[in-house]
């Protein structure tokens, strides 16, 4: 998979390497096979140390808690951990073409606040979850639009969608609470899927992954968001919509956040215009964590699955151990600031290595 990855950096990156200004160049090949074989092995240590510190993590756990285990417990895991870890599914898409969204949290929110306030004026359940999936595709055309046809940069655009979605939240519901949903849905949030210990959310996120992975890693998209990441100017040059994928991710995005904040609601069995607030940092951790890179063109949906369960083990486990929770936001805060600087670490490495090989090699050659 680490090979998809990389598979549509081949001539994005060829311009920018030693020697490449010649197509024939053996020193231009060179420095390619030297620039993918570096990315390939740094993205399959990156996951290999995320399976290390998984194990660390269930050490911890058992060591914390005999039922950190038990199925009590990973359905507990599940259900506080669920729509984080599936929001993170399309930040990834849209981190690794270069972008971010930082209005996930906020789009929960707010659809949230529209479920309790179409269920106050007494709709039905199943035009309430359409009409706010639907509205979840609108806001998130709103952030793809802004930063695709106006040209403005999406953490501008995501900080201030952030604000008005949720003064949107507070405009429609106040502070009023609704939290007389039916039980058959308030058990979605709640109960486990049927024939297992694992949550609703839990299994949503797993079906939703499977999902993202394919298109991500096994479709002409996929390469086109690596692409894009990876050189956007190139990428139009190599006739790549550029606009219409960037702006479909967010689409995308918008809807998936609608239906993490309709799971959100029924597992708290409350609607409130503040539902959700601050959740984008977890899940900007976690796509992080994952060994996405912040400046777009690397990632795989592998390492998102590996970061959630290590990112909800480790809050579990802390949890257990009567951790302030208050104090949770240091944790959050360590893991943005080591999934940050341990890649960049890697790359300037990687980079200072590739520029090292062809002073090595014609130095080796005048020896001769």
């Amino acid at each position: 998979m680490a090979r998809d990855v990389l598979a549509a950096e081949t001539t994005l990156t060829a311009a920018a390497l030693p020697g490449s200004d010649d197509p024939g160049s053996t020193t231009g090949s060179q420095g390619r096979h030297v620039f993918r074989d570096g990315r390939i092995r740094s993205l399959v240590r990156w996951e290999g140390g995320l399976v290390v510190c998984l194990l660390a993590v269930l050490v911890l756990g058992i060591v914390v808690s005999p039922a950190f285990l038990s199925s009590a417990n990973l359905l507990n895991m599940g259900l506080s951990n669920g729509e984080i870890s599936i929001m993170a599914l399309p930040m990834t898409l849209v981190v690794i073409s270069g972008e971010i969204d930082l209005s996930v949290a906020s789009t929960l929110g707010l659809s949230s606040s529209m479920i309790g306030y179409l269920w106050l004026h007494g709709w039905p359940m199943p035009g309430i979850i359409l009409t706010v999936l639907v509205m979840g595709v609108g806001l998130g055309a709103v952030n793809g639009l802004l930063v695709t046809r106006l040209g403005l940069p999406s953490l501008a655009v995501t900080i201030g969608t952030l604000t008005l979605y949720q003064g949107a939240g507070i405009i429609i519901l106040g502070s009023t609470t609704v939290a007389n949903f039916p039980s058959v849905y308030t058990n979605i949030g709640v109960a486990a899927f049927p024939h297992t210990d694992v949550s609703w959310s839990t299994v949503i996120f797993i079906v939703l992954a499977v999902v993202f992975g394919v298109v991500l890693h096994a479709t002409k998209v996929g390469r086109s968001i690596f692409a894009i990441g990876a050189n956007k100017e190139a990428a139009i040059y190599a006739g790549i919509r550029v606009k219409r994928i960037k702006t479909s991710l967010f689409v995308v995005s918008g809807f998936v956040c609608a239906l993490a904040g309709v799971l959100y609601t029924f597992r708290l069995s409350t609607a409130e215009y503040d539902n959700g607030t601050g959740l984008e940092l977890n899940v900007v951790a976690i796509v992080l964590l994952a060994g996405v890179s912040i400046f777009g063109g690397t990632g795989t949906i592998i390492g998102v699955v590996l970061s959630a369960l290590v990112f909800a083990g480790i809050q579990n486990a802390l949890f257990l151990t009567s951790f302030p929770q208050e104090a949770l936001g240091v944790v959050i805060g360590a893991l943005l600031l080591a999934s940050v600087l341990a890649p960049g670490s890697a790359e300037l490495v990687q980079r200072a290595r590739l520029v090292v090989a062809p002073i090595r090699r014609r130095t080796e050659g005048r020896r001769r």
